[in-house]
């Protein structure tokens, strides 16, 4: 096949995976609580088995003792259990690392990475157990603002990138990214993040300085994936997705925004208003 045709065949099926994706993630999003949360956790399981495949630490136990870790913390933070949710990572963390002592420094970092994700994609579309029903939406609203950012960056990159091409961003970690695709994602994000301030969602001045600082994170993500692969020699973290790889591959940018925009949340409104945090200024 020419490199033309693998390029449109690649092009069709990443369409074909984020028009099935996409509205999943958004409508489960929607819903939030339990249903967000279990599609967080088993996302954030899936990541913990590919990281291990990628650094060659995929042992049973390994695997066992950080997947039960990761179940476990999912449901108690879906419960509000915030503090033992922790525990309970932590004490993963720990148990990996014993489990995997030659390369305790990997394994126990890869459910670190996983668990962050977690915990942040979580709390960001949480809300206080008690709050009057007009801050309700700050949840939602939170999480597709970062949702939007993230996949218009990465949107706006691949066809911006691979419309005007020239001089690469970073050719020893990712030879394809160029910086006209990242200097086209950021443009795309700061579309969302005036649409969002255009609804209402929030003052434009503070909601563009959100958007660009997301974006800029969310390629941050990418590239970080892109060199820890490279430092084991793997091309893709697996074959799950057609068209984009594993899920380290589809979300590691969207990874990185969310933990930012958690620890931005955490900062201004406290574990119980984190979605308030991200977006009230």
């Amino acid at each position: 096949m020419t490199s033309a045709g693998s390029n449109a065949r690649n092009l069709v099926l990443r369409v074909l995976a984020a028009a099935v994706l996409a509205p999943l993630a958004i409508v489960l999003a929607w819903a939030g609580g339990w249903f967000w949360a279990a599609l967080v956790t088993l996302a954030a399981i899936g990541m913990y088995v590919e990281w291990l495949l990628i650094v060659g630490g995929l042992r049973p136990s390994v695997a066992t003792l950080g997947i039960a870790a990761l179940l476990a913390a999912g449901i108690c933070l879906a419960l509000h259990w915030h503090g033992l949710a922790l525990a309970i990572a932590a004490a993963g963390l720990v148990t990996v690392a014993l489990a995997h002592a030659a390369g305790w420094r990997w394994a126990a970092g890869g459910l670190l990475y996983a668990a962050a994700a977690q915990f942040a994609a979580i709390l960001v579309r949480q809300q206080p157990v008690v709050e009057p029903a007009v801050e309700l939406t700050w949840g939602l609203t939170a999480l597709l603002f970062v949702l939007a950012v993230v996949w218009i960056t990465d949107i706006g990159g691949y066809f911006a990138g691979r419309g005007i091409g020239g001089p690469k961003l970073w050719v020893r970690v990712s030879p394809k990214k160029t910086w006209a695709g990242a200097i086209g994602g950021l443009v795309g994000s700061l579309a969302v993040a005036a649409g969002f301030a255009a609804a209402g969602a929030g003052r434009m001045g503070p909601l563009l300085v959100l958007g660009t600082v997301l974006s800029v994170v969310s390629q941050l993500g990418d590239l970080f994936e892109s060199a820890v692969k490279r430092r084991f020699g793997v091309k893709d973290s697996s074959n799950l997705i057609p068209g984009h790889g594993g899920v380290l591959d589809r979300i590691d940018g969207l990874v990185a925004a969310l933990m930012l925009a958690a620890v931005i949340g955490l900062v201004r409104g406290g574990v119980d208003g984190v979605a308030r945090g991200v977006m009230v200024w």
